[in-house]
């Protein structure tokens, strides 16, 4: 199961772009956190805990307790990070909070087992990933690190589907229907490209003398 991650925040009044702008100044991430029918909460954090975050992938699928300096500590989920177009440095974060009692909608990355030994790819055939992440409704202290497919009987034309997941810990697709994961691709073969003969030179024209 994921674990449940803790990041400080301080808190900022005065929403807007240029309250935006001027905590930025100050060196730091302007934040809001919102849902579950309550007033939205304005917070700063600091942009290397963000950073830290988005180096290790999955912070789409993991839980964030926002812990805001002389005030509560909200349970979220981060929706939403955007970027700078030139340094990609983050600029603004989106927190969703988690209410009591709610399943929480989330995107968890798949995986994928025995590939080596996979009798498809063995006979020269590719392994095809429709989907690298499932979204899924899951309850929050319940939500997996990954699903896990096993290629150990795959071969070339299987396709890999939702109820191949080993497990699913009680998750619950968004798509209502068994839809592909991935599929083992028969090989690809390069044709043999011949290259078109040169004609033959034309014969060369008669030399012209005097007649004997």
């Amino acid at each position: 199961m994921v674990q449940t991650i803790r990041i400080e925040a301080e808190a900022r009044e005065r929403a807007g772009k240029g309250a935006a702008r001027a905590t930025r100044r100050e060196g730091l991430v302007p934040a809001v956190i919102y849902g579950a029918k309550q007033e939205a909460t304005l917070v700063a954090l600091d942009p290397r805990d963000v950073m830290k975050e988005l180096h290790k992938g999955g912070w789409q699928g993991h839980l964030y307790e926002v812990a805001v300096k002389g005030g509560d500590t909200v349970r979220t989920l981060m929706r939403d990070v955007q970027f700078h177009p030139v340094t990609d440095r983050p600029l603004h974060v989106d927190f969703q909070r988690v209410a009591p009692g709610a399943r929480i909608r989330v995107r968890v990355p798949v995986t994928f087992l025995n590939e080596e030994s996979c009798p498809g790819i063995k006979e020269g055939g590719v392994l095809n990933i429709v989907r690298r992440e499932i979204e899924v409704l899951a309850d929050p202290d319940a939500v997996p690190e990954a699903f896990e497919i096993d290629l150990g009987a795959a071969t070339i034309g299987d396709s890999l589907r939702w109820s191949a997941v080993k497990d699913r810990f009680g998750t619950r697709s968004v798509i209502d229907r068994d839809f592909v994961v991935a599929t083992i691709a028969p090989p690809t073969v390069a044709e043999d490209v011949v290259a078109p003969a040169e004609p033959a030179p034309a014969p060369a024209a008669p030399a012209k003398g005097k007649k004997k």
